[in-house]
């Protein structure tokens, strides 16, 4: 065990300790957490897991220091110590993705784009009819000016990635806020290949003309051209905005470059700071210096105060992704993302787009007859860890589904290969196999229940603990 894993053994087991003292049942589930993490095939595709040092780094003092503002204007004296955090996460932030500007304070990645929609907003007060000489800030505006513009923000037009073709709840749907912020409308893909359609897309965005294009997603298995993208928000006179919440470790390792690197073609960029980056979890806002003011506003515009002892562990995630062997370690996501869909592909099954060039597969379990709910509790049953999620035009709708959503981030990080990443294919595909629909009470097969074959379970968690136990989770981390 190395001298870094022994200290960091020793530092969670007094840690534990401490934590049993005053309520030994949150010492408990810290500790089955970490059994159950090390003991599952962990494949959901926003999962990862943290370094020693991130993990460390978030349990400090910064936790209780108040800090609303940024970096030299802060609202609350002493914050000297958290200027340093904020400005070394942010320095790492613009060189790791070249960036102009880098706002590490959001808490989440729903903050991220908050923060992110608002500064956008918030430019439309320098359009005419609303700026007048003298009217710098919306506290500058009188109340028939604040009037106009609240009415101009109220009214404005964002056109996002539908939720079955692999975009996110944040991306302007009704149940989330941004859905009741903007007149939405979303764009799909190809109803053959299930991949994007930059003309169809170029139309739309003609004939709908929204203020906000946004790029990006969370289930679609394929990279995204951001030259097209800046072309057709360019056209209509559109904001282009990315959220590469879950593609941001691929941009950081330079595997997406180019064409696929968002940040030399885009307004503004939002992302997480765990999954495939390998962080802590929170959020982050890149941008160019025209929305540098606006975004720095994000607290109290949107958030609350800044949380200090997470901004710190971003500063250590973002280090590590500067190294060299995060570049290595990004490719091997994609590499092992491949071997992955392979492995599903050579056994009859049917991905979504028929592959990956990404961190992520999307299996449609529809040809196992079953639905995804039924697919991902019969995983996990068998102890491969995955959730559901729609596929384009899912006719079981987005509770059910008809897909399962995996990624390799995280089995990357314990040293998965492509020879391990097809026996998990193997498995999983002998799981669906062995798994049947059990009958409603309408005589037809129901969306939920389902009955595993017998043994299945155990054969599945005998072989997968064979591939965990030789790429342990936080080696010498042994916890009494």
């Amino acid at each position: 065990m190395s001298e870094t894993n022994q200290a960091a053994a020793e530092a969670y087991r007094s840690a534990l300790a401490i934590i049993e003292g005053v309520e030994p049942r949150i010492a408990g589930a810290i500790t089955a957490e970490l059994h159950d993490q090390r003991e599952s095939l962990k494949l959901i595709a926003s999962e990862n897991y943290a370094s020693l040092p991130v993990l460390l780094t978030m349990g400090n003092w910064l936790s209780d220091k108040y800090a609303e503002g940024v970096v030299g204007r802060r609202f609350y004296a002493g914050c000297q110590n958290v200027d340093t955090v904020e400005s070394v996460a942010a320095e790492h932030a613009r060189a790791l993705f070249g960036a102009e500007h880098a706002y590490v304070q959001p808490h989440s990645g729903i903050d991220a784009n908050l923060v992110a929609y608002w500064a956008i907003l918030s430019e439309l007060i320098e359009t005419p009819g609303v700026a007048e000489a003298g009217v710098k800030t919306v506290n500058d505006l009188t109340e028939e000016q604040w009037e106009t513009l609240r009415a101009k923000m109220g009214n404005q037009r964002l056109l996002g990635m539908s939720l079955d073709a692999g975009g996110h709840l944040t991306h302007g749907f009704r149940p989330n806020i941004s859905g009741k912020m903007f007149h939405q409308r979303a764009y799909g893909t190809d109803p053959e290949t299930g991949l994007l359609d930059y003309a169809a897309l170029q139309a739309q965005a003609q004939e709908f003309k929204p203020l906000i294009i946004v790029a990006g997603y969370s289930a679609y298995p394929r990279r995204v051209n951001f030259a097209k993208m800046r072309e057709i928000a360019d056209s209509v006179g559109a904001v282009l905005m990315v959220d590469m919440a879950h593609f941001a470790g691929l941009v950081a390792g330079k595997v997406f470059t180019g064409e696929e690197d968002p940040i030399p073609y885009a307004d503004i960029v939002t992302t997480t700071t765990h999954k495939s980056l390998r962080g802590p979890r929170g959020g982050m806002v890149l941008s160019t210096k025209k929305y540098a003011d606006a975004v720095d506003r994000g607290c109290p515009m949107v958030l609350g105060g800044p949380l200090s002892h997470m901004m710190a562990a971003k500063a250590v995630a973002l280090a590590e992704a500067r190294q060299d062997s995060f570049r290595t370690y990004a490719q091997n996501i994609a590499d092992n993302a491949q071997a992955l869909a392979e492995g599903f592909l050579k056994r009859g099954a049917t991905l979504v787009t028929g592959g990956t060039d990404n961190h992520l597969v999307l299996l449609d379990v529809s040809s196992f007859g079953l639905t995804g709910r039924q697919a991902e509790s019969a995983l996990l049953d068998s102890g491969v860890v995955t959730n559901r999620n729609s596929i384009p035009r899912d006719p079981n709708g987005a509770w059910y589904t008809s897909g399962i959503r995996l990624g390799t981030p995280a089995l990357t990080s314990r040293g998965f290969g492509a020879d391990e990443f097809d026996k998990v294919a193997e498995l999983m595909c002998d799981v669906l196999a062995n798994t049947t629909p059990e009958i409603a009470s309408t005589g037809k097969p129901g969306k939920a229940k389902y009955k595993l074959a017998d043994g299945v379970a155990e054969r599945t968690k005998a072989a997968a603990a064979e591939l965990l136990t030789a790429h342990p989770l936080y080696p010498g981390l042994e916890l009494a």
